[in-house]
């Protein structure tokens, strides 16, 4: 930020040659998140901004008038320079209800040969990594911002030429990520284009490294394409998994108010918030395991009372609308009962409840049906997230018969994804 401040085939058999040599990994470099029952990811596509401190719920009133739809918020770390009286969970709650959506950015330790005055060390760099990791997410919490959230490390500037600086940054990264996967986050990187991003991308693919779910570049050169970056190939965090920011220090005005910016495109996870939203029904409300009203009913809430809800996801349909609740506690209600804009259709700006993990085979295809069988549509590469909205049974791939049904409506065996488990359903993702 440099402020201060598998070959097509229609046997399962086919498709397990195809990946074979890959396998399933269960450790480095795709490590398993380890999302907790209330957790989803939220994504972001469109512009957004970065600046030291955080705007004011007034000023992003203001700059609704402005292309942007995201805001980076710097949530701790000790290179942290800005003061930030306007980070709070209340206002992660009023701006997140504006329909903006939330950048964490953390800015701790840094690299050995780096210019802060804050850094770890070649043999401190495994602990500095796990322990900012570890303050990120408490900091995340503190104002809101839950597990499936996205925070994103803040590696400046450092010189690559340095074997041994560079070498000591990837085990800092590599700490980092496998600490936000365990704590039930996503991990994402802030780096230079050519100190940082390239170094990531060289270990894309090294079983001694720990790969980030998302990259975000530095690269202030106007261009706001988050393809054909030099030295980063394009098969590479390759599925809504990559930030540029394009555009250095600057000033913009909208709706009257002036901010001092850098200029940023997304395509990529950020935070997940809880929005709050009053429960409409006359009588207690249940609450269930799964958004199904045959699942078990895990607790009640009282009419008129306020929930937090997280994301939206489709189940059995309940007088006008299919649409369920996912709220902070992980249980699921009908979203007939709670006074979101729609009661037929999904409510803006709740996101869609989701589970991303990245793929362990070199290529994985996608199929229209959760079998062998069925049709192939599309391929991910290694390391792309699987952006995974349900599960159900279908042929067995490996050791495991589940297929995760992703976003696009398209099937991939669990088997090459790196969920908890590899032979039966992970929870929390819901089944189809």
């Amino acid at each position: 930020m440099s402020r201060w401040r598998v070959r097509s085939g229609l046997t399962v058999l086919g498709i397990f040659a195809a990946c074979l040599a890959a396998g399933p990994a269960a450790a480095e470099p795709a490590t398993t998140v380890l999302f907790p029952a209330s957790a989803s990811a939220t994504r972001f596509s469109g512009s957004a901004f970065d600046t030291c401190s955080a705007p004011s719920v007034a000023t992003l009133q203001a700059w609704t008038a402005s292309p942007f739809d995201a805001v980076g918020a710097y949530i701790g770390g000790i290179n942290r320079s800005c003061a930030q009286p306007n980070l709070t969970a209340s206002w992660v709650t009023s701006v997140s209800r504006a329909r903006w959506r939330i950048i964490p950015i953390y800015l701790g330790l840094q690299p050995p040969c780096s210019t802060r005055p804050h850094k770890f060390t070649a043999a401190t760099a495994v602990s500095a990594g796990t322990a900012n990791a570890s303050d990120a997410v408490k900091q995340a919490k503190a104002v809101g911002m839950l597990p499936g959230s996205a925070i994103y490390g803040d590696v400046e500037n450092y010189n690559a030429a340095d074997s041994s600086c560079r070498n000591a940054a990837l085990a800092y990264v590599s700490a980092w990520t496998k600490e936000l996967h365990r704590a039930g986050y996503l991990s994402g990187v802030y780096a230079n284009l050519s100190s940082g991003a390239k170094q990531l991308s060289d270990v894309y693919n090294s079983s001694s490294y720990a790969r980030p779910d998302a990259l975000w570049i530095a690269r202030w050169d106007g261009d706001s394409t988050l393809t054909g970056w030099s030295g980063v190939g394009n098969e590479r965090w390759s599925n809504h998994q990559r930030g540029k920011q394009y555009r250095g220090d600057h000033d913009e005005t909208y709706g009257g108010v002036r901010i001092n910016i850098d200029s940023d495109r997304f395509d990529a996870p950020v935070a997940t918030v809880a929005y709050a939203f009053r429960n409409t029904s006359t009588g207690s409300l249940n609450a269930r395991s799964a958004p199904a009203t045959t699942a078990p009913i895990v607790r009640t809430y009282a009419g008129g009372t306020s929930l937090g809800v997280v994301c939206q996801t489709p189940g059995s349909t309940v007088s006008t609308t299919s649409v369920w609740n996912k709220l902070t506690d992980g249980s699921y209600v009908s979203d007939y009962y709670v006074a979101t804009p729609s009661n037929t259709t999904y409510s803006a700006p709740l996101p869609r409840c989701t589970y991303p993990f990245q793929v362990t085979a070199s290529t994985l295809y996608k199929r229209t049906g959760p079998g062998g069988s069925s049709a192939t549509a599309g391929t991910l590469s290694g390391g792309a997230l699987a952006w995974i909205y349900c599960r159900r049974s279908g042929t067995k791939v490996g050791t495991t018969s589940v297929w995760d049904r992703l976003d696009d409506s398209r099937y991939v065996t669990d088997y090459y994804v790196a969920t908890p488990s590899t032979t039966t359903y992970s929870k929390p993702i819901p089944r189809c």
